[in-house]
């Protein structure tokens, strides 16, 4: 036991070394990288701009409404880069104001999450338990669940998971339902609202219930509806989208139940099946176990560096493309059986 977690001691090391090297030598080569509070600030305004020159496009109909949401969730994948860089004080330490200016507005790109300051906690927790029962960032997301129908639908939406999970998830540490549903207010609520009113009232109308029932909308409600279309092409939707992309892949690349190091906390997901995917959620898949190596290197430069480190992570017994784990419930031994693997 004592050689192993030496063993794993030396490979954290060095990869660790890889990656600073990288980003030294980087910065080196191009001294403009060294001004990381004004790139940061740059790229959240080049995203917040592109999300809404994206809707105004669409309303102007100058696209249609699926360029929209696959643009628009496009720039929202960035802003929950930025929303991960700036919960580890990556940009503006000594200026909260700014600070907290980027947090609100990368909230509001991705109404679909909890508040970013109560997830600040969150995430740190993530770090600490990584792959374990109390590790709340990933678990409600399906992460060490028995590959199921169960974790297909939850997959769906954040908030189908934990009202679908509430008795599983109470198990865990400093979790309870309410209150977390609690820190997604406002936005998130409105989000839930809009999905799933829109939703309801389709079916409703498909059903031709209105007819049935020998009721007729009004136009107050006709004109709501029209305005929640809107609202649900540049804003509701793209986010479903990138959350979809991004809650499955992190759910999978994420280990769970036997992690007793680093090494065995993620894998790489780089595989060229998974470009659809990583499109909505900024690569994230390939670059995220980077991040828990070296948790103060800003996301860009994690995409700059990545394939000059894959070869140091994969020689140090980071896995790549382990596909197999979601069949494991996301177990690091290949060995285990599947109908065994279900969440402690």
């Amino acid at each position: 036991m004592n050689n192993s977690k030496n063993n794993d001691a030396v490979a954290i090391a060095n990869i660790q070394h890889a990656i600073r090297h990288a980003d030294a030598e980087l910065k080196q080569r191009h001294p403009f990288l060294l001004n990381q509070n004004a790139i940061g600030f740059t790229i959240c305004l080049l995203a917040l701009l592109g999300m809404v020159l994206s809707g105004y496009a669409y309303i102007a109909q100058w696209i249609p409404a699926w360029a929209c949401i696959v643009i628009s969730a496009f720039f929202a994948s960035i802003s929950h880069e930025l929303e991960h860089d700036l919960i580890h004080r990556l940009y503006f330490r000594k200026n909260r104001f700014v600070q907290n200016t980027m947090m609100a507005i990368v909230w509001i790109m991705r109404p679909n999450t909890v508040n970013p300051w109560f997830r600040r906690n969150m995430h740190f927790n993530h770090h600490k338990v990584s792959g374990t029962k109390d590790d709340i960032e990933e678990r409600v997301l399906g992460n060490g669940m028995a590959f199921s129908l169960k974790r297909i639908i939850i997959s769906l939406d954040g908030f189908l998971s934990i009202s679908l999970r509430i008795k599983e998830l109470s198990s865990m540490k400093g979790y309870h339902y309410l209150s977390f549903v609690s820190k997604g207010a406002p936005l998130a609520h409105l989000y839930v609202i809009g999905l799933y009113g829109f939703l309801g009232f389709h079916l409703y109308d498909a059903l031709n219930l209105n007819t049935t029932f020998g009721l007729s909308y009004s136009p107050l409600l006709l004109q709501a509806m029209d305005l929640l279309s809107i609202v649900m092409v540049v804003w509701i939707l793209p986010n479903l989208l990138r959350a979809l992309c991004l809650h499955n892949i992190t759910a999978a690349l994420h280990y769970y139940g036997d992690v007793d190091s680093l090494i065995k906390q993620c894998q790489v997901m780089n595989h060229w099946s998974l470009i659809p995917v990583q499109l909505f959620c900024f690569n994230f898949g390939a670059t995220h176990a980077m991040h828990h190596f070296v948790v103060s290197q800003p996301f860009y430069l994690r995409q700059m560096v990545a394939k000059q480190v894959y070869p140091v992570m994969k020689e140090n017994g980071v896995r790549f493309n382990d596909f197999g784990s979601i069949l494991r419930a996301n177990r690091f031994a290949k060995d285990v059986q599947p109908r065994l693997a279900t969440q402690a």
